[in-house]
């Protein structure tokens, strides 16, 4: 029997609560709650959600024990994320729990220490379609899907992105505008694997797609961890003599 990998969607859940922004029709029960849904979908995935004003924002060192995979959005309210959280988190991703990081996510605290750069970008809020082409189409993460994915509208997001070159770059987006991005973007850092992707402004209702589904869930089990040595650091006595 396979066991089921355990993932936590955390999210700020500030714009839902605001009733004049489109977040609150769009999201009412708030992002983290469609990711959620999306994910729980799928077979051998179990899913828990926890939001920024909650005790520890949710993030306790129990609730990250028992997290195999962390997904990450936020905007508003990247400073008000506590260090000591952060630093909890980055821990548990050096020690293997995956990370996925979405959308205006890039400039979460967690995510710039992890790259060790601005995550800086361009940006326009104008309604653009957004065409996701798919590069490497064997990846696991791009399981399912045809050669693009097509978004009617969404927020645009531009080069230059300012991170460390991908390990792997699974997906790049255009928008009428002519811009271009690196919008699906694979690390690792220790033993944890992190994926970027950048669709999922919250005036849209991106986070319904299918397809957009269908990545995070691929992304889900794409990060997961594997059963692996663990590295011993230090002053080493010889093998043999």
């Amino acid at each position: 029997m396979t066991t089921p990998i355990r993932v936590t969607v955390w999210n700020e859940f500030r714009h839902e609560k605001d009733t004049k922004h489109p977040a609150s029709t769009i999201y009412a029960n708030g992002i983290h709650a469609a990711i959620a849904e999306g994910l729980s979908a799928n077979e051998g995935l179990t899913v828990r959600t926890a939001t920024l004003d909650e005790p520890e924002h949710g993030l306790t060192e129990a609730v990250l024990a028992e997290t195999d995979v962390l997904f990450w959005w936020g905007h508003m309210a990247h400073g008000e994320v506590q260090d000591e959280i952060v630093n909890r988190v980055h821990a548990r991703v050096l020690d293997g729990m995956g990370l996925v990081v979405l959308h205006s996510g890039h400039f979460s605290k967690i995510f710039k220490k992890l790259m060790g750069t601005t995550c800086d970008l361009k940006w326009r809020e104008a309604d653009d379609n957004e065409r996701i082409w798919v590069l490497e189409p064997g990846h696991p993460i791009a399981a399912g899907l045809g050669e693009t994915i097509e978004l009617e509208e969404e927020e645009m997001y531009g080069e230059r992105f300012d991170i460390p070159a991908p390990e792997t770059l699974v997906f790049v987006s255009w928008f009428k505008g002519g811009e271009v991005f690196r919008s699906g973007c694979c690390y690792t850092r220790g033993r944890g694997k992190i994926f970027y992707f950048r669709p999922g402004h919250e005036s849209y209702p991106t986070y319904f797609n299918p397809e957009i589904r269908l990545v995070m869930a691929n992304a889900a089990r794409w990060a997961a961890p594997v059963a692996g040595p663990t590295p011993v650091f230090g002053n080493a006595k010889p093998r043999q003599k």
